[in-house]
């Protein structure tokens, strides 16, 4: 079976306030199958997020490659690489739902992105809608979700547009422990479900172990748990 996506050698610093530069990541390879959820752990500041944003094609590593479907993304004509970002799910710590927006309508948003019309939009958001539990409440608007329910939102969305990879960036930090909980089952459950890959990053060890893979970020270099 091919990688889905595969990072080489991807190496990013950022300028040290004493002058001279941090090596954030120093080396990343990682490769990320068909269907498979591969998580990634390690303290704040690591460079998770960093990492999550040069394989969602968000930001750039100073070298290093990116691979969709065995293809280097750094030949691509920046039309190619937007429209593959238009295939891309995220699932954000913050929902970062369109405020004056119903559940519906942001749920919807990536397929209507795609070209498709509103009714086939809405018709395919809500069997989404209803995977993720709040077929009731589609009509409601962001201000009248509740944090975990916003998060399912999100997670619908993400997944709305049959998405290459869904990327998770500490998709239930912001959720006390119960709500954290049933939106990590949810989560897992409409992947294991739909069948796409994802990126999983968290500071959460037992929803990481839920995981096919866990990785751990340390001194810039990837390995794999206790390694």
């Amino acid at each position: 079976m091919s990688n889905l996506l595969e990072l080489e050698d991807i190496r990013k610093s950022f300028p040290s306030p004493a002058g001279g530069r941090i090596d954030i990541l120093n080396g990343i390879s990682l490769s990320l199958l068909p269907g498979e959820v591969v998580a990634i752990i390690g303290k704040s500041g690591s460079g998770k997020s960093t990492l999550l944003s040069i394989a969602a094609l968000l930001s750039f590593p100073e070298s290093g490659k990116v691979y969709y479907s065995g293809r280097d993304t750094s030949s691509l004509k920046e039309k190619e690489v937007a429209a593959l970002r238009s295939r891309i799910g995220f699932v954000f710590q913050s929902s970062q739902l369109l405020a004056d927006f119903s559940a519906l309508e942001n749920t919807a948003m990536p397929l209507m992105i795609q070209g498709k019309s509103k009714e086939e939009a809405f018709s395919e958001a809500r069997k989404f809608l209803s995977m993720v539990g709040l077929e009731k409440r589609e009509m409601h608007r962001s201000a009248e979700l509740s944090g975990g329910e916003k998060q399912r939102v999100a997670i619908a969305r993400a997944l709305a547009g049959n998405p290459v990879v869904v990327f998770a960036d500490e998709p239930t930090g912001s959720l006390d422990e119960k709500n954290a909980a049933s939106t990590e089952e949810i989560l897992l459950s409409a992947v294991n479900e739909t069948g796409h890959p994802m990126l999983l990053v968290t500071h959460n060890m037992a929803f990481a172990e839920k995981a096919d893979r866990v990785l751990e970020l340390r001194e810039g270099r990837l390995n794999a748990l206790g390694c």
